[in-house]
């Protein structure tokens, strides 16, 4: 068996491995896998002779090019009708490999990870995920060990948001936000109306509309027969913490396109604001919920 093949093999070992590091670095199952057949190539012309432990240095050299990557992202300007396109083109996500994704990580912590710095979210991944120490993860991202531990609880306040999110009140709220998911997955009209307060208002971004849907939606009854019509979105929806209360995030493949922001009276949603305009998507805090 030749050097080679003995590096293929270790690093097929190694590969699904590499692969959840950097999918949790980018969010993307296809990016990661570039990057994962990236790190075998630089492995296949490294000297092998330098390297003195196979892990350590694929994880460096696979985060250092998943960092690479997050740096290089352009900003990209969506059109909204192309993004309401993508919501109900159900056809075009894979059913379990969606599945497969939201487990492994979870589709709110995949949308809040993509709201941090590159060099935070390496820093979380690498040390809260899988952990590294800080002395191997402030080269990746050419810091020095203290402030990759900086990075890393920084990035730490912001997935886990604030605390008062596992109050009682709000643990209340976040029992009714999931029964409406629920409801709404299933299609079940009278599941939704006991969780809407009679008068429950439902207003929305023009881009989250079809056309010919009204921005504004009043009572129990209407706002539960639309979000019946909408069932299919309801799949890539997920609780999540939106500035002040529970809400939901509608995130095909981690990748947030809609926030439902609610308000509550008593047991029931009073209303809820459905934002979908990059820029307003762009000023929510969202962070993942406690676990009840």
């Amino acid at each position: 068996m030749t050097d080679q093949d003995v590096r293929a093999r270790r690093f097929e070992a190694e590969r699904d491995r590499l692969r959840a590091v950097a999918y949790r670095m980018l969010g993307s199952a296809a990016e990661a896998e570039d990057a994962v057949q990236e790190s075998w190539l630089r492995l296949a012309a490294a000297d092998s002779d330098a390297i003195e432990n196979l892990n350590a240095w694929l994880t460096t050299v696979v985060s250092r090019i998943c960092l690479d990557m997050l740096r290089a992202r352009a900003t990209r300007r969506e059109d909204p009708l192309e993004r309401i396109a993508e919501l109900d083109d159900t056809a075009g996500v894979d059913p379990e490999t969606e599945a497969v994704l939201v487990d492994s990580v979870g589709r709110a912590l995949l949308v809040v990870l993509a709201r941090l710095g590159p060099d935070e979210r390496i820093a979380f991944v690498l040390h809260d995920m899988f952990a590294v120490p800080f002395d191997r993860i402030g080269p990746v991202v050419g810091r020095s060990a203290a402030t990759a531990k900086k990075l890393a609880s920084r990035a730490r306040r912001r997935v886990h948001g604030p605390a008062a999110a596992g109050d009682p009140e709000r643990v209340r709220e976040r029992r009714v936000v999931e029964a409406f998911l629920a409801a709404a997955r299933g299609g079940d009209l009278d599941a939704l109306v006991a969780v809407l307060a009679p008068d429950v208002v439902r207003t929305a971004d023009l881009s989250a509309l079809r056309p010919g849907m009204a921005t504004e939606v009043r009572g129990a009854d209407a706002v539960a027969e639309e979000t019946v019509v909408l069932r299919l979105r309801a799949r890539f929806a997920v609780a999540a913490w939106i500035d002040n209360a529970p809400g939901v995030v509608l995130a095909p493949g981690g990748r947030l396109l809609l926030a439902l922001r609610m308000t509550f009276d008593g047991d029931r949603i009073s209303g809820y604001d459905v934002v979908a305009d990059p820029r307003r998507l762009r000023t929510l805090e969202i962070a993942v919920l406690p676990d009840p």
